[in-house]
This record gives C-alpha cells, structure tokens and sequence, in this order.
C-alpha cells in the first residue's frame, strides 16, 4: 500500500455514475428531492424577495449595468425567475430597462442612482455574490434522501475499488464490512505503514452521485457549501444533459470525501463567520455530508484529545449536528458522515470506553509482509522508469532494513526510490536501482551522516536474507 501525506481537504475522482434523467414524478412514484425541481417562479425557491432582490441587486453592482442573461448565470436561476425579481427591482425604482431586443434573454438592466446605493449598502453588510441559496428545509431533505447509510458495498466492490494497491485482503475484507455498518472507523498503526493514503482510497467505495448546493440560507443570512477543493461535479455527459433541466443552485457531485489533520480545533467545527465578507462557511464536517469526513492524525491537534472526542459524541449518537448563529439563531443539519479517524496511537490512549463503544471497528495498519513490500517496490520502479534487480533488492531488505531494524513500512519504497530516480537524473546515469544509489538515498531519507553500520555485503546480503526468512 502505498501513502501520501496531504494537509486541508482532500478529494477523490469517482468513476462517473448514473443520474436522474425525469425531472417530473411519474404518476405513483415518491415525490422528487428539490433539486430534481425547476423553479418557474420566486415562490418556487423558497426564498424572501428581499434576499432575493439583494442578491440581483449585488450582481448589477457589479457592472453597473447587466444583462438578463449575466444575472441568471450569476444567480443559477432560470430567466423567469430572475425577471420576476428585476421587476419588483424596476418598481421599486432601483433598476431599470436599459435594453430590450426581441428575445426574452435579451434585455439589459441599469442601476439607478438610487439603485447603486441600495447596493452598495447590501454589498457592505454582505459580500456575497453568486447562486442563490436553497433553504434549510430542502437541504435537508436532500441529505436524508441521499443519505450515505444507504450505501453498501460487495467484497468485488472493494476488490475493484483497491485493485492497484497492495494490502492484505483481511484489512480490505474488514473495511468493506465497516462502510456497510456506516459506524466510525478508526484506522491504527505506526507513521509511515499508508493509514492516510487508505483512508483517502475509501471514497472509491461510494457509489452514486449527490446534490450539493452552492449555499444555504438560515434566518435570512448566507451558509456557503459548496467547496470546489472538496467538492467534485459529475463530468459525464449524460449528467451533463440532466443537469440543464435542474435547479442549478445544486451541483450534483461524487460523494465528497473530506480530510482534517492536525490543524483541526474545535471552533473549525463550527460555522465560520467572516466579518469582514459578511457570510458563513460550513465547517467540514458539514462540507462531508453524504460522504466520508476524515480526521488524520488523531492526538496530534491543537486542542486535547478528550475535548475532540467529546465534539464527536452526539452526532455519532444522533446522526444531527447543532449549530448557532452570530444572531443567536440555533438550528440543525443532519450529520451524514462515514466518520474514519486515523492515528498513530493505540485506540486506548485515545478516548474512555464512552467513545471507543462508538467507534464501530478498529483496524490496525502495521508493516508489509516481505512479498508485499517487494510488490510496491517493483511498482513503484516500474513508476519511475527504474530496472531494479532481485539481488538489489535482496540488499534493501537485508543491508539496510533488517540491518537497521527498520520494519517494511508503505511509505518507504516510493520515497526512496523518487531520490533515487532524482539522482539518476541528476548524474545522468542509467535508469536503474544500485546499491549504491540506495545507500545514498536511505542516508538522505534518514539523515544520516555515515553508511549504517553493520551492513553486510551484497553476498552475504542475500544469504542472511535466506537466513532470515527460514527462521521466520
């Protein structure tokens, strides 16, 4: 198994998946999720004219003057809908018809002077621009009717979905019978053996497509969701063609696969206000919902561990999340999340029984067998272009792991052999293993000053290997 480390959010590319092509019910069938809906009027999207009309209003402020088109592209709002605002605009004399042609798309808007203040006002308490939000209500239908309990995987799913890896099947056994329990997961073991490369792999097991919407509206003010660094839209054309009969303030998207590390404090996990932009973000839990939210590096945060955990208790009880506004505002969303932590500690120096109980596997993720090790280093060779030989192997395993103590993590291989491959190119050499090459990238990848001692020859390498694998 091979890792990578990464800081912030992650994302992963699915395989493209099918999507909803009806955009009306069938008579009998189960009333379609809002964001199957096109709105035909300001009632339609289950906002206030006044936050609509500030909205349109910002998007004018912008260009001073704007066309029909500019603004239902900037408000992901069909024409109708968006006339129907431009004419309490007009009325209230804040806009007004600069142009008209002979299409219904072709009419152009013009601040007024009373117009342009109004803005200028309603883009100082908020700066936000762009799609108009969903309410809080069909967020949350929305959640539920895609919740990513209904996700279940087959041990084929799990064998395709980490067909490229090299990791023991009774871990992949084990982590496909966790998904389909959707209890948190927590992935154990030393630095280095791929806990986080895994743990990112695991959104390849989600099948279907979600509806996320560009934000969301609480007691008038702006939630923003949509994170384009989290967030990865369906790109096959037969969504594509779905999507333009679709409400577009949603985007509909893979399921999202986010990951904290060590930067993650408890006031992260709440909504964030920016007082100078005037709207919240979704903490990334939120940002998850209907996916995977990953907590790498668990005991290495800012804030103690015990305070962490203690964030995590309710909703793993209650699948809900609470949170309150700068107005005092209280509300909550669902917490559709597969929870996986990973940590370098044992889960016993981690939590009380309280959390551990609620935790519903724990996985350990240790050193490779020796065949194992040899597969990811023959890939990884095979990556960069590098002939290796057995006996250069051989002298990998022996001269410098066995004989440094140092066990057959993941990670190894492909770090050592990008310095590798680093100096091949440097020196102009051929593209192959030697070695020496690995001494000089094990000194480099350690920090050590001199060759390790105690490190066999090449043929002796290879006859205290045999050695050793016959009295393992």
């Amino acid at each position: 198994m091979n890792e990578h480390h990464d800081t912030g959010h992650a994302s992963r590319h699915l395989e493209p998946v099918a999507t909803v092509r009806n955009t009306q019910p069938e008579h009998g069938a189960v009333p379609l999720s809002p964001w199957h809906v096109l709105p035909r009027t300001i009632a339609d999207t289950g906002l206030e004219v006044a936050l609509l009309l500030s909205l349109l209003m910002k998007a004018a402020y912008m260009h001073r003057t704007v066309t029909l088109a500019v603004l239902t592209d900037t408000l992901k709002l069909p024409g109708t809908v968006v006339n129907e605002v431009a004419a309490v605009a007009v009325r209230e004399r804040l806009l007004e018809v600069a142009h008209r042609g002979a299409s219904d798309l072709d009419v152009r808007f013009r601040l007024t002077d009373a117009g342009y203040a109004r803005a200028a006002e309603a883009s100082a308490r908020c700066s936000y621009i762009g799609a108009a939000p969903v309410t809080l209500d069909a967020y949350v239908q929305a959640v539920k009717r895609h919740s990513v309990g209904q996700a279940s995987v087959t041990k084929a799913d799990v064998t395709a979905a980490f067909h490229d890896l090299v990791i023991p099947v009774h871990l992949l056994d084990a982590i496909g019978m966790s998904l389909n329990t959707c209890r948190a997961l927590m992935i154990y073991g030393p630095a280095g053996s791929g806990k986080t490369y895994l743990a990112q792999r695991l959104g390849m097991l989600l099948p279907g497509a979600v509806p996320v919407p560009h934000a969301i509206t609480v007691a008038g003010e702006i939630i923003q969701v949509f994170d384009p660094l989290v967030h990865v839209p369906c790109d096959d054309s037969e969504g594509s063609l779905a999507r333009r009969s679709l409400d577009r303030r949603w985007v509909l998207c893979h399921r999202p696969v986010v990951l904290s590390g060590g930067e993650l404090t408890l006031s992260m996990m709440d909504l964030r206000h920016d007082p100078v932009a005037g709207f919240y973000q979704a903490p990334p839990h939120m940002k998850a919902n209907n996916g995977i939210y990953i907590i790498d590096d668990l005991g290495r945060q800012l804030v103690g561990v015990t305070d962490l955990l203690n964030r995590w208790i309710v909703p793993l009880d209650r699948n809900v999340d609470m949170f309150t506004l700068q107005t005092g505002v209280r509300f909550s969303v669902p917490f559709d999340v597969w929870p996986v932590f990973s940590s370098n500690l044992e889960p016993s120096a981690l939590g009380d029984d309280a959390f551990l109980r609620r935790l519903g596997s724990k996985l350990y993720v240790g050193a490779l067998s020796v065949d194992d090790y040899r597969e990811v280093y023959q890939r990884t060779a095979a990556e960069y272009g590098l002939a290796s030989s057995e006996a250069v192997f051989d002298f990998l395993i022996d001269s410098l792991h066995y004989a440094s103590d140092t066990p057959l993590f993941a990670c190894i291989p492909r770090d050592l052999l990008r310095l590798v491959a680093s100096g091949v190119h440097y020196h102009g050499a051929a593209p192959q293993v030697t070695e020496e090459g690995l001494v000089a990238a094990w000194q480099g990848y350690y920090g050590l000053r001199t060759s390790p001692e105690g490190m066999p020859q090449a043929g002796s390498a290879r006859r205290w290997s045999d050695n050793h694998r016959a009295a393992s």
